[in-house]
């Protein structure tokens, strides 16, 4: 009988996760009586899955997060240094650069015409906005305060790390990738028999990750079972998830099938007319990136199963993968540029600010280059809105209209940066010559991974 695959495995946790956090939500609170009728214990589900479950989804991700920046150092360095060419190290690096700011304009631009056509917030009453805005004041307000520093062109300078140890401590992963392609491209400018020797190593380092990968993967299932069982029994605490919904639905909406319609058209086509890749393998061999992207709401905690599944499904050369998607994680975020721009829209229109070309090509401007410096963890996106937002003459307190439906949106918009970091690897794979086909001998088992991904 032939083991399920990997991202089944996943798809299972995650289904139970869900059932989970609803069936704790529905039992609520229970008071069990003991032994006699003033002797009883008071059961609180929520609490107890946020207590005990959640602890496991966050060891999974922090045994992610332990080994992002070591991946991102040992194979960018490797990727770059083995390219071996100076100018091919330029030439992958214009066209990946290029792409990702390409997919992120058009992605916002998707976004910004699909909620101009169906106009969410334009009809939500006003006492219904104060509630809102009310309730979520004390958060957006942290929100506002965690950007009071934030500049845009102090990004841009800060990718330059004084102390890239402190960097690699700290998890400044754009700091990290420039480091390592200093590094990777010192190394390509060295004598062949010295920097060899430093090349191999750092390929070493780099395979070894990806074995702690797998071994890793083994416990995926029960990891996103956790993951998921904690959103949903968090959210649903206080009983506001339906009204939410309800009031902001056409928002949700917008946001949604501008994300699928930017996978459907902008990808399909990129695959399609740029490379030989059938739809079908590319998106099949991604769904366990996928899963676990729509889980953690983290591109940088999912990069080595997005590098894994690349090399091993799609077929990515791992001097590609070790370049592009390191590279991508950082500063490739479709799903969160195309989220801000619907997300300025919709609080413009719930503010009755009509918002006109001008200020909507700011957003496009604006919140393509906020991307870029976005870090690669849950929730960060709400931070570079208010950029974009005081960019436009939005007040920023708005960001507590969206607070309470951020969280799906944010694992949604996930799974769209880690797809487009895909997409672009395997583009620029192909032109470089450096696109195999994965299928072969053993080519179903490579593809799927079941057996060993089995809990």
């Amino acid at each position: 009988m032939r083991k399920l695959a990997l991202h089944w495995w996943i798809l299972i946790g995650m289904a139970l996760g869900v059932g989970a956090g609803l069936l704790a939500l529905q039992l609520g609170r229970v008071v069990v009586v003991a032994t006699s009728p003033t002797s009883f214990v008071e059961l609180d589900f929520p609490g107890m899955v946020l207590r005990y479950v959640a602890p496991f989804g966050d060891l999974f991700m922090n045994l992610l997060r332990m080994i992002a920046v070591p991946l991102v150092l040992f194979s960018l360095v490797a990727g770059v240094a083995s390219l071996n060419d100076t100018a091919k190290v330029k030439r992958i690096g214009t066209r990946t650069i290029v792409l990702y700011l390409l997919t992120t304009a058009v992605a916002i631009s998707i976004g910004l015409v699909v909620v101009n056509l169906i106009g969410p917030g334009r009809d939500l009453s006003g006492d219904f906005v104060d509630r809102l805005r009310e309730r979520f004041q004390s958060s957006a307000q942290q929100k506002i305060a965690s950007t009071a520093q934030v500049s845009i062109i102090q990004q841009l300078i800060d990718v330059v790390p004084k102390n890239p140890f402190e960097a690699l401590a700290r998890g400044e992963m754009l700091q990290v990738v420039f480091f390592a392609l200093m590094l990777g491209i010192a190394l390509t400018r060295l004598d062949a028999m010295r920097a060899g020797h430093a090349v191999r190593v750092f390929e070493i380092l780099s395979d070894a990750v990806i074995e702690i990968v797998h071994l890793i993967m083994k416990i995926a299932p029960f990891g996103v079972f956790a993951l998921i069982a904690k959103v949903v029994a968090d959210m649903g605490q206080d009983g506001s998830v339906g009204p939410l919904f309800r009031a902001l639905g056409w928002y949700i909406v917008s946001v949604v099938l501008a994300l699928v319609l930017h996978a459907a058209l902008v990808y399909t086509a990129l695959l399609k007319f740029m490379t030989k890749m059938p739809l079908m393998r590319f998106f099949r061999g991604m769904v366990p990136a996928q899963l676990l992207a729509f889980s953690s709401s983290s591109s940088g905690a999912t990069l080595p199963v997005t590098m894994r599944c690349a090399e091993k499904n799609v077929g990515v050369d791992e001097e590609v993968s070790g370049f592009v998607l390191p590279l991508g994680a950082t500063i490739n975020m479709d799903g969160t540029g195309l989220y801000q721009g619907v997300a300025a829209v919709f609080i413009a229109n719930v503010y009755k600010h009509d918002l006109g070309f001008q200020q909507q090509l700011e957003i496009v401007l604006t919140a393509t280059l906020a991307s870029i410096g976005t870090a690669a963890v849950p929730g960060v996106g709400l931070v570079m809105l208010i950029i974009v937002l005081q960019q436009i003459g939005v007040d920023p307190m708005g960001i507590g209209l969206i607070m309470g439906v951020d969280r799906p949106l944010d694992m949604c918009r996930t799974v769209l940066n880690i797809t487009g970091d895909a997409t672009v690897a395997t583009v620029v794979a192909a032109k470089e010559g450096m696109l195999h086909d994965p299928t072969g001998d053993d080519g179903d088992e490579e593809r799927d991974d079941p057996g060993e991904a089995a809990p």
